[in-house]
Order: structure tokens, then C-alpha cells, then sequence
């Protein structure tokens, strides 16, 4: 299950941020997927309770949202928002087109709790100025 180590690999990404920030749990992932990503949101949240046991996101919630695919025009110019079956310019029609957005699967935010601030900020006030 291809969505199975996706789910593994966001799991150390996680971990690590989590690690970074000195949080002991992650009460929610965001993830921000294209139609063109080749990732199934379905399967992707059926996999997620077995990749995130025994981590720090044990129990996390995990919210997907749909990214639009956008491809940028080479003659005009023009953005547009597209079908993920047809790449062409919204604006001119023309075939020669650059994809945007669309084929991403993005860690847009991650929602950590019980997180101890840095060393050499026992008081948790950041930088002085």
C-alpha cells in the first residue's frame, strides 16, 4: 500500500518537528493534497492510525484538504484553475502550459501540544530585543 509509506515517511516528519519544538504530542496534521498527486486521500486516512501508533501523533487528527490544479499559460501568460484532465490555458486554449499546482501532497500545519520551551528560555519568552 503505496499510501502506507507516505503515511510513514510524514510520521518522521512529524516526529522531527515535533522533536524540534520540544512537544510531546501532536493533537493535529494538515495536509494539503493535489488531484495529480498520485496519493488517495481515502486511503491516506486509512492508513494513518497504523502509521501513527507508538509516535507522537498517536490519536492526532488528521485533516485533508484538496488543493485546485493551476497551470500558468507559455503563450499568455494567464493563471488559470483547470480540470486535472485538461491542462490547457482557461484563458487562450493553448496546450503549452506549466503545472503550477496540483501534483503536491503539502504538510501545510501541525497542531503540537505540551511543548516546553527552548533551553535558555525557561520562562518560555523568546528572544530578548
Amino acid at each position: 500500500m503505496h499510501e502506507l509509506s507516505l503515511c510513514l515517511a510524514l510520521m518522521e516528519q512529524v516526529e522531527s518537528i515535533a522533536a524540534q519544538h520540544g512537544a510531546r504530542r501532536v493533537e493535529s496534521i494538515s495536509l494539503r493534497i493535489g488531484p495529480l498527486s498520485g496519493v488517495e486521500p481515502v486511503l491516506l486516512e486509512n492508513a494513518f492510525p497504523l502509521a501513527a501508533t507508538g509516535t507522537v501523533a498517536e490519536g492526532a487528527r488528521l485533516e485533508i484538504s484538496r488543493s485546485d490544479v493551476v497551470v500558468v499559460c507559455s503563450q499568455c501568460s494567464a493563471r488559470s484553475t483547470v480540470l486535472p484532465n485538461r491542462l490547457v490555458c482557461g484563458v487562450c486554449g493553448d496546450f503549452r502550459t506549466r503545472l503550477e499546482s496540483g501534483d503536491e501532497m503539502l504538510l501545510a500545519s501541525l497542531e503540537l501540544i505540551d511543548v516546553s520551551p527552548p533551553p535558555g528560555d525557561p520562562e518560555g519568552a523568546g528572544p530578548e530585543s
